[in-house]
């Protein structure tokens, strides 16, 4: 398959999950809660684990260990400041200026795709199977994510037919992302070498900073056990993709 007609392919997956949000439609309050849970918890070992077992040594094996490690650090950093000075946060809890946060959340969510487009790019353009096993971390992150932006699209005052309608829209720009990283690609600009530690910064951050709290929110010990199987089940998944050869 050629490079370019995967990056799409994997982008327009990706960009799919913003329908999940009809899914939960039909779902009660409650019941959501305990799935977005173990959605959460999965998505946090995907990251973690594809951060660790494929994109560092990818990009280490490209270069040195300090400039790959710095550079995962410096998006660690950046995903930190740009969270708390800019706001790219979901607003799970607690109270804000709802109807600002609706239009403010779909700016971020714009970018954050943007970005995933460009990785996912980065990677299928170092080898197809570093590119589908990050396809994969971000879609398991992304569904959570989703659900999770439709909610507070419909609580920031969106009906649910415009909240639906500004998701996907929003996801379209994971394949612009592609489509540009590939083409940057062709410039003769290195971009993998870049953008795949900055991507395992990310993930290590999403992971630790955003989705790995919400797991110790939970109180019940029973469901956080569970929860700490999913997030060894998500890091399982990355380390099978690596054993079977997608490498």
């Amino acid at each position: 398959m050629p490079v370019l007609l995967a990056i799409i392919l994997a982008n327009v997956l990706i960009s799919a999950g913003s329908l999940l949000g009809v899914v939960t439609l039909s779902i009660k309050a409650a019941k959501l809660q305990q799935v977005l849970l173990l959605l959460v918890a999965m998505s946090a070992g995907a990251l973690v684990g594809s951060a660790f077992l494929h994109l560092l040594p990818e990009a280490i094996e490209a270069a040195s260990a300090l400039p790959v490690l710095g550079t995962a650090l410096i998006a660690f950093i950046f995903f930190y400041l740009f969270e708390n000075f800019f706001y790219w946060r979901h607003c799970h809890r607690g109270h804000c200026d709802i109807h600002a946060f609706g239009y403010l959340n779909l700016v971020g969510d714009a970018m954050h795709n943007f970005l995933d487009g460009l990785i996912i790019a980065a990677a299928f353009l170092t080898t197809p199977a570093l590119g589908v096993a990050t396809t994969l971390a971000v879609a398991l992150h992304e569904i959570p994510q989703e659900i999770g932006d439709f909610s507070v699209l419909l609580y920031s005052g969106f009906s649910r037919q415009k909240a639906i309608l500004a998701n996907v829209l929003v996801a379209m720009t994971a394949i612009l992302g592609g489509i540009i990283g590939y083409m940057l690609h062709d410039s003769g600009l290195n971009l993998e070498a870049l953008l795949i530690p900055l991507a395992a910064g990310g993930f290590l951050y999403i992971a630790t900073a955003d989705l790995m709290p919400e797991i110790h929110k939970e109180k019940n010990r029973a469901k956080a056990r569970l929860a700490f199987i999913m997030f060894l089940l998500g890091i399982a998944l990355m380390a099978g993709l690596k054993l079977i050869g997608w490498e």
